[in-house]
């Protein structure tokens, strides 16, 4: 039996916050087991709060420590390293509340911040973000997913301006969220767990989630829902030489027999 689980949200448990199915009986069973949780989310569109409030009324049972976001995790390497300095945050979706004693400003700010993307991310909003970076002001980035599933399709996310905007500055925007490492150990941390090998990270996103936890000596393991696409899993067994997840189960309904076996 693993000694922790860490759990994607968003195409995983849920679509468009709805839950999947046998997602919550799956999670009343693990529960059962004792097997420590967090669920570690790129989500930046809700607050840790807002996220466990809404997944209650989903019918789980989540407590609001249960919720890592990569708001909460940006805001520690603020705090660390661009401590007192005025950080504009461009971001869909209210997360300031876990963003707390982060001096955040509308404009000239000495630090820029990239969230989840949405309609907010306009033509105008990222011209000026060119310009700061232009200007010699560091960017971050929350996460670097370039999508997330909904219920009426796939959506573009940050990692696609991101792109772009390094091509055009010449400069490197670092993230902090998944896949980061940053993320995997703070999460493997607030677990209690010592060694991450006995930790397992469920998530649909096959390189955000999955070869991103391996690489951090976590077992990986990979839903057929969500965003998951098929050819994309064949094109790993495809190389011969790549990285595979080291489980692929249909949904999360299958997660309760997997970690008994494991």
């Amino acid at each position: 039996m693993a000694e922790g689980l860490l759990l994607d949200i968003d195409g995983v448990i849920v679509t468009s916050w709805e839950p999947l199915p046998g997602a919550v009986e799956a999670l009343e069973a693990i529960a059962e087991s004792g097997i420590p949780r967090m669920f570690l989310t790129n989500t930046t569109s809700k607050s840790r709060s807002q996220i466990a409030q809404t997944l209650t009324r989903g019918g789980f049972k989540v407590a609001d420590s249960e919720i890592l976001t990569a708001a909460v995790l940006t805001a520690e390497y603020l705090r660390s390293h661009h401590p007192g300095k005025r950080v504009m945050v461009l971001n869909e979706g209210p997360v300031t509340e876990d963003m707390a004693g982060i001096n955040i400003v509308e404009d000239d700010p000495q630090v820029l911040v990239f969230g989840g993307a949405g309609p907010s991310f306009t033509h105008d909003l990222l011209s000026k973000a060119l310009a700061w970076m232009i200007d010699g002001v560091p960017a971050i980035s929350m996460h670097r997913s370039m999508s997330w599933s909904t219920a009426s399709g796939p959506k573009i996310d940050t990692g696609i301006y991101l792109e772009g905007l390094q091509k055009a500055t010449g400069k490197k925007i670092p993230a902090i969220g998944k896949p980061s490492p940053l993320g995997f150990r703070h999460a493997v941390e607030m677990l209690g767990v010592g060694d991450p090998a006995e930790v397992v990270m469920v998530g649909d996103d096959i390189h955000g989630d999955v070869l991103g936890a391996q690489k951090a000596a976590m077992v990986g393991v990979l839903v057929r829902t969500g965003k998951f696409r098929p050819e994309q899993l064949d094109a790993l067994h495809a190389d011969e030489f790549g990285q595979v997840p080291d489980h692929v189960i249909d949904s999360i309904a299958d997660l309760p027999a997997l970690l008994k076996k494991l």
